[in-house]
């Protein structure tokens, strides 16, 4: 599998690329995760942790802004920082921010190495992990609601997704704990206002009245915020947490990542050890 000269740690066979940046603490907050999860599996010094590879690609514009066309188009940001992490030897991409996985249709094709999916990820893990769960709840920036990028996962799955409208209070209201210049989450960064947390307390209160039986934290800002409250009244899954698991499964050859020979194919497959596949459809 190995096709460049990093040095990687002991056991480990792949080498994660995290495009980070989208804010800052996205990339911040997976990374902890990628730890807590090495830890979970016995790592207790230095070299027994992966070695990945990051960009903080904070150059970016944002994502939902470049999907309303009020900023320039973000696809030649994306493409460049996931190339530059392909040149510089990663066998898989991470990107960290929800929103951009609007373009993963746009940059996969540019790319010998897979850039796996967030949504479709953690689809299937609320899948598997909650079989008898029907309707799931989406709490995202609206360029992520407008690109439909849980729900059209979601749906292929046979699951029900829950969403405010674009243009209610709500969703409004959700918008403002991640944006707020002032309160908003990538605003105040990892000390989360008083303000966000009621506010997603809040929205959280309006999934459980529309019927979600589980919520997923579809912005980075939003896992940090949820992260933080005393009390919920939904379970609810980080897409980050998802994503630290598979990639620490991939690094360590518990599941294994296959490359196209020549070019991008429309599905990279993981083999997992007992000789189920996933696909993974980058």
């Amino acid at each position: 599998m190995r096709h460049s000269s990093v040095l990687l740690s002991s056991n480990q066979c792949a080498l994660p690329g995290i495009l980070g940046g989208l804010g800052p603490l996205a990339h911040i907050e997976f990374e902890q995760r990628l730890l807590d999860k090495s830890v979970a599996q016995g790592a207790s010094k230095d070299q027994e942790h992966p070695v990945w590879l990051l960009i903080n690609a904070a150059a970016t514009p944002d994502r939902t802004q470049s999907l309303q066309g009020l900023t320039p188009n973000c696809t030649t940001w994306l493409r460049e920082y996931s190339q530059l992490l392909q040149r510089m030897g990663a066998d898989f991409l991470i990107v960290t921010c929800n929103t951009a996985h609007a373009f993963h249709g746009q940059i996969q094709p540019d790319l010998a190495i897979p850039w796996l999916h967030m949504m479709k990820s953690v689809a299937r893990f609320i899948k598997r992990e909650n079989p008898s769960v029907q309707k799931v709840g989406v709490m995202a920036t609206t360029g992520t609601l407008q690109a439909q990028l849980y729900a059209t996962s979601l749906t292929q799955l046979g699951l029900l997704p829950i969403s405010p409208a674009l243009d209610s209070d709500i969703q409004h209201e959700i918008m403002q704990s991640i944006y707020d210049p002032v309160w908003g989450i990538k605003a105040s960064g990892a000390t989360v206002s008083p303000m966000a947390l009621a506010t997603l307390g809040n929205a959280m209160d309006w999934f459980k009245h529309q019927g979600a039986e589980v919520v997923i934290a579809g912005c980075t800002e939003l896992s940090v915020g949820l992260a933080r409250l005393d009390q919920v009244v939904l379970n609810w899954v980080d897409p980050l947490d998802v994503m630290a698991e598979l990639a620490i499964g991939l690094a360590f050859g518990e599941s294994l990542l296959i490359h196209p020979k020549k070019r991008p194919s429309p599905a990279f497959i993981v083999t997992h050890p007992e000789g189920s596949n996933l696909d993974l459809q980058v």
